[in-house]
């Protein structure tokens, strides 16, 4: 089943490399301990997309990770977390309806790259924000999978979750 469901942000840094600890099928099993995550529920108007780009005249690959989000409102409060995000350069863990969750922008994080504030000019047209966002990394991102499952997988690999303005 295609679409995602939901974002969870981190702030570039509060989740050191260090930290990451990698499984023997190239997974991420634990990100630390209480890392700060914010979740924005995105549903039926968001997608995720992972573009490979490789270079055989100069030898590279990098993966281009893409996040396309849509915030259903304008408000003050969102106006100022789609600030922060445009300053900033997140970590975005995805979660699709497959109930994986992926993370983009590991080691670099992403960067607003375009975005819109709309109001509409029908009464059924979208009042709010669309942003993508975009990682560049070398390897692909990575599924998180906890060693030690209990149903919650932002809680059981080391984030704590705080729900978004907009969810």
């Amino acid at each position: 089943m295609g679409g995602i469901k939901a974002v969870y942000f981190v702030n570039y840094g509060d989740m050191p490399e260090s930290g990451i600890t990698i499984s023997v099928s190239d997974d991420i099993s634990t990100v630390g301990t209480s890392i700060p995550a914010y979740k924005y529920e995105v549903r039926d108007a968001s997608d995720y997309t992972s573009n490979i780009t490789s270079s055989r005249e100069n030898g590279t690959t990098y993966f281009e990770q893409n996040v396309n989000l849509t915030f259903k409102k304008m408000d003050s409060a969102t106006r100022a977390e789609v600030k922060a995000m445009a300053f900033g350069r997140p970590h975005i863990v995805v979660e699709d309806y497959n109930g994986n969750f992926i993370l983009a922008g590991q080691v670099n994080g992403c960067d607003l790259t375009a975005g819109t504030i709309v109001s509409g000019s029908a009464a059924g047209d979208l009042n709010g924000y669309t942003l993508t966002m975009q990682g560049r990394e070398k390897d692909p991102a990575r599924f998180l999978v906890p060693a030690s499952p209990s149903g919650d997988v932002m809680a059981d690999v080391g984030f704590s979750v705080t729900e978004g303005t907009n969810s």
